[in-house]
């Protein structure tokens, strides 16, 4: 579907407050625009944004036509075990894009 990017700490401490940031290449296209044809360009954003600290929701967020193309989130969370992130963007069309990062915590 699309190039994700997500930053995350590679090292905390337990306790930790870690700032994570994640994006996603993809159009927003809001269903609203005109394509050159005349005809409307059909919708196509994500709706559905979500991040899983090893296996624990930990952030989620729903998007609606208003976010802006390659939309960006950022947020924080307690470092509380080595383990894996695992970013998740669901589409309109339920397709769904992952990405994942280790953060190792001492």
């Amino acid at each position: 579907m699309s190039r994700t990017l997500v930053s995350v700490p590679k090292t905390a401490r337990a306790g930790d407050i870690v700032d994570i940031r994640a994006m996603i290449a993809h159009p927003m296209e809001t269903g609203y625009r005109m394509g050159p044809n005349g005809q409307a360009i059909p919708r196509n954003i994500i709706r559905h944004f979500a991040c899983d600290y090893d296996g624990e929701e930990v952030f989620s967020a729903e998007f609606h036509p208003a976010m802006s193309a390659n939309p960006f989130v950022a947020f924080s969370t307690v470092a509380t075990k080595s383990g894996t992130l695992t970013f998740r963007w669901t589409d309109d069309d339920g397709k769904v894009e992952t990405a994942s990062a280790e953060i190792s915590v001492s």
